[in-house]
């Protein structure tokens, strides 16, 4: 969509609901690079306001249901699904929608979708279930065009628990489905206005941010299956977890304060001739931007000297985390510089 439709259309008013569950802020700068603006539900009033909401969840589920009762979400979130306007749950805010998870089963779901969340079997495959794996329209004889999901892509997925997926008894609500061992899961659903997502749009590149932009700015509209409407049998759901490309960046100051990437043999990152400076093979955030435009799967950055020279209130690998947030939307990692650490006045700033 271009610039001058998108300034004709009316402008809709989009909100997120976050239940205090953090780590939402790479979904906020996935709505914003698309070109839009997402307000944060404050409180019960804001249900009222929304036109579209989108659910992220993070970690355990009875978490989830205890922060949405603590803040009086509940009842809203409710009216606001019976109201018709479209909503899009991510991970724990798709699995919130059924009826309860064996992660938590003192804790009732919503109920929107009849079903449990359960553990993964881990007698085949480690759990959690972690990487880049297919997305399988559940209909064998129909594919919705919207939400662009699309089958040949693959999503990046990280969770224990998921809803077994039965087949044709799902076939109102369940619109894709995932294998993963020996166990087919649903892996998103879609009932007329609701949405929702086992897997992360926001950190599955290219393919994640299309269909984000698919919720924001279409019609959410599923005509309903009929008896014809033939749902894949949950053997027939091949696995197709891919090997990831995984970017390695080693990152430290140089002797000008800078950061930069660097190569080296053992660690020795300095020019071998010449004035012997670091090795400078670019700055962190332009090529973690370059190789997710790419296609890497996952960056980390790799802290290879701790700044021991610099003060660690200045977080600098911290400033590159957002700054690359804002610009790669596949996993990010940071590894090395987990230590105790005493800036030069004395002051204790890790641990706290």
């Amino acid at each position: 969509m271009s610039s001058e439709q998108q300034q004709q259309q009316p402008k809709q008013k989009l909100y997120l609901l976050d239940y205090g569950a953090g780590n939402v802020r790479s979904l906020v700068n996935a709505v914003e690079r698309l070109g839009h603006q997402i307000e944060y539900i404050q409180s019960a009033d804001d249900f009222a306001k929304a036109d579209k909401i989108i659910f992220p969840g993070v970690g355990a589920y009875g978490y989830a249901m205890q922060a949405l009762k603590a803040r009086n979400f509940v009842d809203p979130l409710r009216a606001y699904i019976a109201s018709g306007r479209p909503l899009m749950g991510i991970c724990v805010g798709m699995q919130v929608l059924f009826e309860g998870s064996d992660e938590s089963p003192e804790e009732p779901g919503l109920g929107i979708f009849p079903g449990r969340v359960a553990l993964f079997n881990n007698a085949t495959k480690t759990v959690p279930h972690m990487g880049w794996n297919a997305a399988n329209i559940a209909h064998a004889q129909k594919a919705d065009p919207q939400p662009a999901v699309a089958a040949e892509d693959r999503y990046y997925f990280v969770h224990s628990y998921a809803v077994p997926y039965i087949g044709q008894a799902q076939a109102q609500f369940v619109h894709t489905v995932t294998r993963y061992g020996d166990q087919a899961f649903v892996s998103s659903v879609w009932q007329n206005n609701v949405f929702s997502t086992q897997f992360h749009p926001e950190k599955s590149g290219a393919s994640g941010l299309a269909l984000l932009r698919s919720f924001i700015e279409r019609d959410l509209v599923r005509s309903a299956p009929t008896a014809g409407d033939a749902m894949a049998a949950p053997g027939d759901v091949a696995e197709a977890l891919s090997v990831r490309v995984i970017a390695c960046l080693d990152v430290r100051a140089n002797d000008n304060g800078d950061l930069v990437v660097t190569k080296g043999d053992q660690y020795d990152v300095r020019e071998t001739t010449g004035s012997g400076d670091v090795r400078n093979l670019g700055k962190p955030v332009d090529l973690a931007t370059r190789y997710f435009s790419e296609g890497a799967d996952e960056i980390t950055f790799l802290n290879i000297t701790s700044f021991r020279d610099c003060p660690f209130a200045d977080t600098p690998m911290l400033k590159v985390l957002r700054e690359a947030s804002r610009r790669v939307f596949v996993p990010l990692t940071i590894g090395g510089g987990v230590r105790d650490i005493v800036d030069p006045d004395g002051s204790r700033v890790w641990p706290a």
